[in-house]
This record gives C-alpha cells, sequence and structure tokens, in this order.
C-alpha cells in the first residue's frame, strides 16, 4: 500500500502547486485560480505539511521553488496531467452516451478492414474507438506515457513494458521508387540491389532495433546501404521517393492504398512477409475493451482467410467442370 500522505494530499493542493510552480506570485496564481491569496497560502501550507518539507521559498521579493519543491512538481505533474485527462474522457463518455472507449494511436493509415473491425466493436459491445496520428518513427512513446491505450505498428517490439496482443498477418515488402530510376524497368529487385539505392529512415526516438527493421543498414553481404534522409509521414516518404533522389520501403497494403502514376512499387527478393503490424499495449495495463478488440480482430482476420480460398476452390472445381470435356483423356486423370 501506497503512504497515508498520498491519499490524504487533495487535489486542490497539487493544483495549487503546479499554477504557483509557473506563475512564481501568489497573487496571480490566485487570480488564475479563483481563489483568495490566504487560501493559496493554506493550500501550500497543508501540501508542505503533508510532504514533510518546505516546497516553496517565499521573500519580500520573490517566489521559488525549493530543491524538494522542483523534484515534487517534476514528479507529480505527469499524474496530474492524466488525472485531468480521464476526468476529460469520462464526460465526453457520459455526453455520447458511450459507456467505453478506446484510444488507438496510427503510425501510418487506418486501413479498411481495420475501421470495420472498430465499428463492430462499438455496435457490438458498446466500445467506442478514437484513432490518433502519431509519428511515424515514434510508435510506441504514446502507449508508454499513457496517452493512448494502444497503438496499431510495425513490429517487432521488444520492450518488456509492451506486450502484442494482436498480430496482423505477414506482408511482402516493396520497395518504391521514381519511374525514372535505373532500376524502375525492373519487375522485381533483390536484398543486394538495395545497396544501390538511398533510402528513407523514419524520424523519432523508436529503438534503434526497430529503425534498422525499417530501414536496414547493409545488404546480407554487408554492403552498406545509403540513407541520407529521413521522414515524418509517408506521404513526405512517397513524395521524396518520386523526386528520383530516394527510395523507401513499404508494405503491400501501404502501396495498395497509395497508388501514383510517378512511382514504381518493385517486390524485394528476399523481404517476403518481413512486414507485420501489432496490437501493442502497456503490459501492465490489459483492459477487458483491449482484449474484446484482439478477439474481434482475430475473428475478422479467420473470416478473411476462409473466404479467399473457398472462392479459390470453387472456381477450380468450376474451371476443372467447364473444361474437362475439352481435354485428352489423359489430361482429365
Amino acid at each position: 500500500m501506497g503512504s497515508p500522505t498520498m491519499h490524504q494530499a487533495h487535489v486542490q493542493q497539487i493544483e495549487c502547486l503546479l499554477a504557483l510552480a509557473e506563475e512564481l506570485h501568489f497573487g496571480r496564481t490566485a487570480e488564475r485560480l479563483g481563489l483568495s491569496q490566504s487560501r493559496v497560502s493554506q493550500l501550500i501550507a497543508a501540501l508542505e505539511s503533508r510532504v514533510g518539507a518546505r516546497l516553496v521559498a517565499r521573500t519580500s521579493r520573490r517566489v521559488s521553488l525549493t530543491r524538494v519543491g522542483a523534484q515534487f512538481v517534476k514528479e507529480v505533474r505527469p499524474a496530474y496531467r492524466a488525472l485531468l485527462r480521464t476526468f476529460d474522457r469520462a464526460r465526453e463518455r457520459a455526453m455520447r452516451g458511450a459507456v467505453e472507449e478506446l484510444r488507438i494511436g496510427f503510425t501510418g493509415m487506418v486501413y479498411e478492414e481495420i475501421t470495420a473491425t472498430f465499428r463492430a466493436l462499438r455496435e457490438q459491445h458498446g466500445v467506442a474507438v478514437h484513432t490518433h496520428d502519431l509519428p511515424l518513427g515514434s510508435p510506441f512513446t504514446a502507449v508508454l506515457d499513457g496517452e493512448v491505450d494502444a497503438v496499431i505498428a510495425e513490429l517487432p517490439v521488444h520492450e518488456p513494458e509492451l506486450t502484442v496482443g494482436f498480430r496482423f498477418p505477414a506482408q511482402d515488402q516493396f520497395v518504391v521508387l521514381s519511374t525514372d530510376h535505373p532500376l524502375a524497368g525492373q519487375e522485381s529487385i533483390d536484398l543486394e540491389d538495395l545497396a544501390d539505392l538511398d533510402l528513407l529512415h523514419r524520424i523519432g526516438d523508436a529503438p534503434d532495433y526497430w529503425k534498422t527493421a525499417r530501414t536496414p543498414p547493409a545488404t546480407p553481404s554487408g554492403v552498406p546501404i545509403l540513407s541520407t534522409a529521413g521522414i515524418t509521414t509517408v506521404g513526405q516518404g512517397m513524395s521524396l521517393a518520386a523526386s528520383g533522389s530516394h527510395a523507401m520501403l513499404a508494405c503491400r497494403p501501404l502501396i495498395e492504398h497509395h497508388q501514383r502514376g510517378d512511382l514504381r512499387y518493385l517486390p524485394v527478393r528476399g523481404l517476403e512477409a518481413t512486414s507485420q503490424l501489432g496490437l501493442v499495449s502497456r503490459t501492465d495495463h490489459p483492459t477487458p475493451a483491449l482484449r474484446t478488440l484482439a478477439g474481434l480482430l482475430e475473428h475478422a482476420d479467420k473470416i478473411r482467410t476462409e473466404v479467399p480460398s473457398t472462392v479459390a476452390a470453387v472456381n477450380v472445381s468450376r474451371r476443372r467442370d467447364s473444361s474437362s470435356a475439352d481435354l485428352p483423356v489423359a489430361q482429365q486423370r
């Protein structure tokens, strides 16, 4: 259990200290909070009593935080802001009539298959999903900081603080380059051919292993792969690739949603089924809503997998029935 002082500390006292830390003036703090100056002094004194140390240094000319006060403000501010966000979300849910909500972050596009699952989550379980655009090269920061409940981002993820609740089907990777690039006329390229390109890398605070998986630094034989420019959005990457100076690795769903006449998309031999998205959330914060979402995504993926195979089997059967009469007996066998 936590210390008694933590449980007894009033939110108003915390709010008052945070405002004073910004204003460094009791009068302005009182005006900002709609309180009297004496009430501000009382709240600060009460908080100092609970903490057991001076938090604010007062003189006739200036107000400043003590070393203990500055450290306390630094540590308590994120928790206070998180508490405010919780109240805001509760009010929003009450106004919308939603039972619960999930904040899901994305580092790229929100595909139709995923939004269909979000609709099912709301219609069948009363959970509303709100999507948040995240920087292309910072897939995990928002979920680690609690700004979103989960993120749908490219794998891998090795942090013990993060858990992958669902893995989307693995996808082939393509290289995106301009139509006038020397390699644009080929049907596909090999991993070693990447050494002839200037690959774009993602800018952000993602772990090094994640960035390496997105933009390999060398070919399998050890030849360095040039990467002189970074990107923060998919659109920026497409534009730079179209300029002819750079190229970019992208998965099949991404290029299918970004068809352009000035770009070529070449399969990369050796990168088949090497791109995979995952539903990533904090290990210490599992929720029933996230588990339900993972279950719906798994169910939708199962349906997508079964339907094409069924259709393919029917089509093959029909082709055999329609063509067998025209084949020689030996071929019919």
